[in-house]
Parts: structure tokens; C-alpha cells; sequence
């Protein structure tokens, strides 16, 4: 079974247009599923809840998405903050649908106007009636065209962050996530970090079914023996046992790239967060010069050891545009 993760920024009236309703954490997952050319294939709209008061769902999705779909129902910063967050995590295609509240409008040439200078040209545009059948449609050719690339981050080595983690009654301790890349089976030895403690894999679940295993994309529960409770956290890191896929940052250096209409530049001594593999991890720079910054961080940062990881560096007391950009060439030091 193949999945896209589509980010969705918009209504629960248009997302469940376009997919059964699945869980609710501070992130909504709706579910489409389809058999094409003899396979299921899936797409997994994820709604990001409580933006622009909280950011962190939204950069949750982002991390995991692929492409994305945005409705806009009014233009005000919220709108610019979404449009900025997708370029600097380097979602450069979706769709945007026109859907003013009744009795408001909303100016198309402003909203092309404002995409464009997200850096989010390839990004089309839907006014009048969506036909959700026609979207979904074009969102499975999304899925159909990047197979081969879908393929290799499949045979990547593992990298499945937790983002819940509980006892069950039975089954034991599992701890459930997107898989970054990679992927996992029944019977798999696995390492947790930052713990390092070592487990094995005693059963899969994905979208309530079990399964013999778990490939990049799917949100995946992964029910482990022989760890203990405490070794798990949100932000724990789930890799296969002796694998380097990823790399321990106490201390980074890299180069800013700035997001689109971000104005505000940093110094010594700021506050920031780096959003990667759904870490949200907060540090302070020690010294930065033009673009290229040094930050310690508060706790281990995990960075994938095939220079893979998007990172988006978030300030938040920067309103009303938080995201301040993307980190390029990071090196730990």
C-alpha cells in the first residue's frame, strides 16, 4: 500500500470532502484509499489544528508532507505564514483553493501575487466548484510520478520519529510515528534514541491493519519488547539496531537561507527553533556572521546522516512571520 501525506490547510468541511476522518491529535488525518493499476494506494490529507496560534502542528505536517493543498478563505498573515512554512520546507507543488466565507471575496490576482513570491509557482490555483474528484485525481499522479523516487527513500536506512508512546494492555509498549525513511518489519531489531536502548519489533499496525511491515510514509504502530517505558518520548528516534542513519547535534553550524518576506535578521545571542523529523528543538545562537549561524541546543538535535533532513528555523516571537528560514549545509561542531 502506497501513501502520500498531503499537508492541508483548510476547512473540515473540504477535507471531509476528500477523505474519511481518521485520528485527532493536534493533527487531523483524513483518508482516502484506491485501487489503481492493481494496487491500493492512499492519500492522507493531514490538517494541522489551532494556526496560526500554534505553529508546531503545522511544521509537523510539513515535515512528512509531499505536496500540499491550501484553501484560502481570506488573505491576512496566517495565509502568508502557510504559504512561507510549505516553500522553506520544499513542498513546490499543491494546490490552492479559492473558498471565501459567504458574503466575502477573496482577490485571486493578490493570492497569485503572494504564492509566486513564496517561491511557489508551480502551485495551481482552483476557483468555482472543486471537483474533489479531479483533485484527488491529480494528487494520485503526484503518487504515480515520484515512484522511483519513493522507491529509494524506502531502501534508505530507517528513520522513524515518535510522536506517541503508551502502554497497551496485552500488547506492551508501542510507540507510534511517520516513517521518515526506510522502513521496518516484524521481528526487526531496533535502537532508540537519544536512550540507546535496543528492542525488537513485535508487531505492526498501519491505518488499523496489521502488517508485516511498515515502509516510508506510513504512519505506522510499532508494538517493541524488551524496552522500558521511560526509554520513549515524543522526539525519541526509532532506527534499525547498528545503523548511522543519523548523527547527534549538541552544537550546529549552517547557512540561513531567508524565507520570503521575512525582514527581521538574527544575532547573537536569539532564541530559535529547529523544526527536522518532527523534533522541535530550541537553541541559541552563539555567534552568526551574514547568513551562517552557530547554535547550541538546548537538546540533541538528530540530523540524517544522508543530508536529507529539511530543518526550518522558526523564531517565535518574530510576528507576525515567524518562520525565518531554512537551514542549508549544516555541520556539527
Amino acid at each position: 500500500m502506497t501513501v502520500l501525506n498531503v499537508a492541508f490547510i483548510g476547512s473540515e468541511e473540504l477535507a471531509r470532502r476528500l477523505g474519511k476522518k481518521g485520528d485527532v491529535r493536534d493533527i487531523e488525518s483524513y483518508v482516502h484509499k484506491e485501487s489503481r493499476n492493481g494496487k491500493n494506494a492512499v492519500l492522507s490529507f493531514l490538517r494541522p489544528l489551532r494556526h496560526p496560534e500554534r505553529i508546531r502542528p503545522l511544521l509537523s505536517v510539513l515535515d512528512v508532507a509531499r505536496t500540499g493543498i491550501v484553501e484560502v478563505q481570506r488573505i491576512d498573515a496566517a495565509l502568508g505564514e502557510v504559504m512561507v512554512a510549505l516553500s522553506c520546507a520544499g513542498i513546490k507543488n499543491g494546490h490552492v483553493v479559492i473558498s471565501p466565507e459567504k458574503g466575502e471575496w477573496v482577490d485571486v490576482d493578490q493570492v497569485k501575487i503572494i504564492i509566486g513570491q513564496a517561491g511557489l509557482e508551480n502551485w495551481q490555483i482552483h476557483e468555482g466548484e472543486l471537483d474533489e474528484h479531479s483533485l484527488r485525481d491529480s494528487l494520485f499522479q503526484i503518487l504515480d510520478a515520484n515512484t522511483k523516487e519513493l522507491e529509494i527513500l524506502e531502501s534508505a536506512p530507517l528513520v522513524l520519529p515518535v510522536d506517541q508512546s503508551f502502554n497497551v494492555k496485552g500488547v506492551g509498549l508501542v510507540a507510534i510515528g511517520f516513517v521518515q525513511s526506510g522502513s521496518v518489519s516484524k521481528h526487526d531489531d531496533i535502537t532508540v534514541l537519544p536512550s540507546g536502548e535496543s528492542g525488537v519489533a513485535r508487531s505492526l499496525q498501519v491505518m488499523d491493519d496489521d502488517v508485516d511491515k511498515a515502509v516510508f510514509g506510513d504512519r505506522v504502530g510499532i508494538a517493541l519488547r524488551n524496552l522500558r517505558e521511560k526509554s520513549l518520548q515524543r522526539g525519541s528516534m526509532v532506527v534499525s539496531s547498528g545503523s548511522d542513519s543519523l548523527v547527534c547535534h549538541e552544537k550546529s553550524t549552517f547557512e540561513i537561507i531567508p524565507a520570503p518576506f521575512q525582514k527581521r535578521n538574527l544575532v547573537e545571542g536569539d532564541v530559535v527553533h529547529a523544526a527536522s523529523n518532527l523534533q522541535f528543538v530550541v537553541g541559541r545562537i552563539s555567534s552568526i556572521e551574514r547568513n551562517t549561524a552557530k547554535v547550541s541546543w538546548d537538546s540533541p538535535l538528530w540530523i540524517r546522516s544522508d543530508g536529507q533532513s529539511r530543518i526550518v528555523v522558526v523564531q517565535l516571537d518574530s510576528l507576525p512571520m515567524r518562520i525565518i528560514g531554512s537551514a542549508s549545509d549544516i555541520s556539527e561542531n
